[in-house]
């Protein structure tokens, strides 16, 4: 592999808290950057314990934080971690013997209720330091500190900022009711956000991340209902008769496309941004009114088009509307069941579920239409799928047997983990939220 010095060059500047120290070197101008398109060597990297600067030594916490580092890194799929039983964990070794070529090292000092943690990437080839930082913040946010630096260490390497200071949000049983639940990306720290003891269903984020909104049976009729993250306040926000499903945000946060029946017919309508009081989303127009089901909107990111199902030809298709022009054409045509699109933030793709060869696969196409690219490969049910804000990966529930869970991708079709195996029940209907800044 080439020294990734060459490889690597700029000055990421944002921090989660008070960066107190740029540790970074001056580094020429221009960028060139792994390409993750292709299938690309995965670096192997030591992410020893973390040494506690008081005492000189790792302790639990040391251990926990290089674990966390580490997997939030392998998760993006260019890097693989050196196990530390290699190396006994400690921040001395013959990296080269071991195969390393990266070692990210960091030291942490906690003064009352707050944590100074440094962390820097060492490129073992050359010998020279690549990235660090140094951050300050409270003790209980260091899992989001450490995020952070994953997130902006993924940028040095890759040009693309990664997607650990992220959520996941899903519909889970494993209360016995479907509910929704938000999880990191390493499917730790998993949250329940509905507790309406019913079904609750189709959870979407706010372009900010901040609010949640989903469809739920709460009051026994179908209804659309929002939460903000952090306080868990949930109002209801659409009680028209029949069906209020499906929602999509646009990218602008100011306008909604969901799926209503309140004439007879199940279409789209786009309506104005989320009431400030407790009354009802605006209708502005009726966007659909051909014959047929019109269901499960997503907005382009310039929001100017929407991706949609409907079964006007008989079967369900992927469909794309012009929002100024109202014109809408059919983009897939290979297969009779098609569902659930996704738009990639980068505009390129739509991604969406397939019914091939008697399971839900998971394929992408232009959203010009085209052939269609086959993701997923394997046996099982794949289906809801939603793209990470880098555009790199997609999230879906895959069923197998009686089990359902979240699995992510990449969208070459290579990197399947599963994120969810260590929650109880099925989990299904994932969303991938924009980047936090916890």
């Amino acid at each position: 592999m080439h020294s990734l010095r060459t490889l690597l060059s700029g000055t990421s500047l944002a921090l989660l808290f008070s960066a107190l120290l740029t540790l970074l070197p001056n580094q020429a101008a221009g960028r060139d950057y792994l390409d993750l398109s292709a299938d690309v060597h995965r670096i192997p990297t030591a992410v020893p314990y973390f040494v506690n600067k008081k005492t000189g030594i790792a302790g639990d916490e040391g251990r926990w934080m290089a674990d966390i580092l580490g997997r939030a890194l392998e998760f993006h799929g260019f890097i693989t971690i050196i196990s530390p039983d290699r190396y006994g964990g400690g921040q001395e070794s013959d990296w080269k013997a071991l195969g390393a070529e990266l070692v990210v090292a960091g030291s942490y000092e906690v003064i009352g209720s707050q944590l100074a943690l440094e962390m820097r990437i060492t490129d073992i080839l050359d010998g020279q330091m690549i990235f660090g930082r140094r951050y300050t913040g409270d003790w209980n946010k260091r899992k989001h500190i450490l995020f952070k630096f994953c997130d902006e260490a993924v940028d040095k390497l890759t040009g693309e900022a990664g997607v650990a200071s992220t959520l996941i949000a899903f519909v889970s049983d494993g209360s016995g009711q479907k509910e929704v639940y938000v999880t990191d990306i390493l499917g730790d720290n998993v949250r329940q956000i509905t507790k309406h003891r019913t079904l609750a269903v189709c959870p979407r984020f706010s372009p900010d991340g901040k609010r949640l909104m989903y469809t739920s049976y709460h009051r026994g009729s179908q209804m659309l209902y929002i939460t903000t993250l952090g306080t868990e306040t949930t109002r209801a926000i659409s009680w028209y008769e029949g069906l209020n499903m499906a929602p999509a945000w646009a990218p602008d946060g100011n306008r909604l496309a969901v799926t209503l029946s309140k004439d007879g017919n199940p279409d789209l309508y786009l309506t104005g941004a989320i009431p400030e009081r407790k009354e009802k989303l605006n209708i502005i127009e009726r966007l659909t009114s051909q014959a047929g089901i019109n269901v499960s909107p997503s907005w382009s990111p310039d929001g100017t088009k929407l991706a949609f199902v409907s079964d006007r030809t008989g079967t369900p298709q992927i469909y794309v509307m012009d929002l100024a022009a109202k014109a809408t054409r059919r983009i897939t045509f290979e297969g009779n069941y098609n569902t659930s699109p996704s738009w990639s933030p980068k505009g390129d793709l739509i991604a969406y579920s397939s019914l091939f060869s008697g399971n839900h696969q998971i394929f992408t196409i232009s959203p010009e239409g085209g052939v269609p690219t086959q993701v997923t490969k394997t046996w099982g049910s794949n289906e809801s799928p939603a793209w990470a804000p880098d555009g790199r990966q997609i999230v879906f529930s895959r069923k197998r047997d009686n089990q359902q869970q979240l699995c992510a991708i990449f969208k070459n079709g290579v990197g399947l983990r599963v994120v969810s195996s260590k929650l109880p029940g099925s989990q299904s209907m994932p969303q991938w939220s924009t980047r936090l800044d916890f």
